[in-house]
């Protein structure tokens, strides 16, 4: 990489985002920042502005934009405050910026996603929900624009790196015969069922392997996360339901597999920290340093494999019931579960509430084709609302 790569971080504030900036602090002269982003986290986003010297710095939250505004001026640091969605799309598409790390938790990321696809972006994609809930239109926009899409996700990106450089989306012509999505478990893997019953917010988002945000450790809780996932690796390879497979492996040392027709089987494995597919995607075609440490074959010992518990784990039968179904379902059960989280993390709906309300929006909202963004945009703002209705309904509110 001669060229020294400029870059916008949509939600900088967030795990994902950190870890890139860990991994950009590695390689001075190469990458250089030019916008950050984030919904509320004001000092920690004033410290990234010292550090990282942005010509941008974006809050969703306006009042949170007019804090940090403030104190970059007591501080004299001059940079660019901005606030709302319609800034975050304008710095995940400015002619300066070579790539988008896209890493907004949930809903809210679509839209700037989608400007950077659109903008002709190298988008280093983080945020699931931008292919579940509008994976057609997303994939669309990528080749229409001729952006660059590469997977952050520690599992799409072992699978980006197991098929071959030169895939173009034929998982037949590639020789693939199916791809493996491996998943930890979670926390509560070997938990019996009654267990569960009186599961906290912190119990929930006690991972055993991973350091993530709340909202994706409740998803790898009740795995939606990994049934995100499932639809994410339908619109990333081109692969239906039925060649993609959950593989619970506890130990998250192999990130997922890719097996091929004659019987091989090619796996991306490394420790568990989300650096290591951040450089891959920053550095690519290149290699770069992470910042990981080796992996150390002998410490592990043992690699351990199981297949899911769908009665354990309904969100994931769901997510692959949403996939079947097809059009705007994925994003309708999206939604669902972004209010179901919320709701839990705020001790307002127990844990095992969690899939009840998912499937119960999925059985009332109608699902339609999606032909255009507002499609997706009216099937989340109208299951949320069933959601929330379902809770009153359940005296949950």
């Amino acid at each position: 990489m001669s060229k020294i790569q400029t870059i916008t971080i949509l939600g900088s504030t967030g795990t994902i985002g950190m870890n890139t900036l860990d991994v950009i602090s590695r390689h001075p002269g190469k990458f250089r920042v030019v916008a950050l982003t984030a919904n509320r986290q004001v000092e920690r986003m004033f410290q990234q502005c010292r550090q990282f010297e942005p010509e941008y710095a974006v809050m969703l939250d306006s009042d949170s934009a007019e804090e940090l505004r403030r104190k970059l001026k007591v501080a004299g640091i001059g940079i660019e405050v901005q606030s709302g969605i319609e800034a975050l799309e304008k710095v995940a598409s400015l002619p300066q910026v070579d790539s988008v790390m896209a890493a907004i938790v949930g809903s809210a990321g679509l839209r700037p996603s989608l400007a950077a696809a659109k903008a002709g972006k190298r988008v280093l994609l983080a945020n699931k929900e931008t292919l579940v809930m509008s994976g057609s239109l997303f994939m669309d926009a990528v080749r229409l624009h001729n952006a660059t899409l590469l997977p952050i996700d520690s599992e799409h990106n072992a699978i980006f790196q197991s098929l071959p450089r030169d895939f173009s989306s034929n998982l037949d012509e590639s020789g693939v015969k199916r791809i493996l999505l491996t998943a930890s478990g979670g926390p509560f893997r070997l938990a019996a069922p009654n267990d569960l019953d009186h599961v906290t917010p912190q119990q929930a988002c006690a991972h055993p392997n991973w350091v993530m945000g709340r909202k994706i450790s409740v998803d790898s809780a009740t795995m939606m996360n990994k049934g995100l996932e499932v639809i994410e690796a339908r619109w990333l390879f081109n692969a239906d339901a039925d060649r993609i497979h959950v593989v619970i492996h506890p130990q998250s040392v192999i990130h997922s597999m890719v097996e091929y027709i004659d019987g091989s089987v090619l796996a991306q494995l490394g420790n568990p920290d989300m650096r290591t597919p951040i450089a891959y995607a920053l550095g690519f075609p290149e290699r770069i340093d992470a910042g990981v440490p080796s992996l150390d074959l002998f410490k592990i010992a043992r690699l351990d494999f199981e297949p899911p518990d769908i009665a354990r784990f309904p969100c994931l039968g769901l997510a692959y019931q949403a996939l079947r179904r097809g059009g705007t379902a994925p994003a309708i059960m999206n939604a669902a579960n972004e209010v179901a989280v919320d709701a839990f993390l705020a001790e307002r709906i127990p844990f095992k509430a969690i899939p009840d309300m998912i499937e119960r929006v999925l059985e009332k909202e109608g699902t339609v084709p999606v032909e255009r963004l507002e499609d997706v945009i009216d099937a989340d703002a109208d299951a949320r609302e069933t959601a929330q209705e379902w809770m009153m309904t359940m005296g949950y509110a």
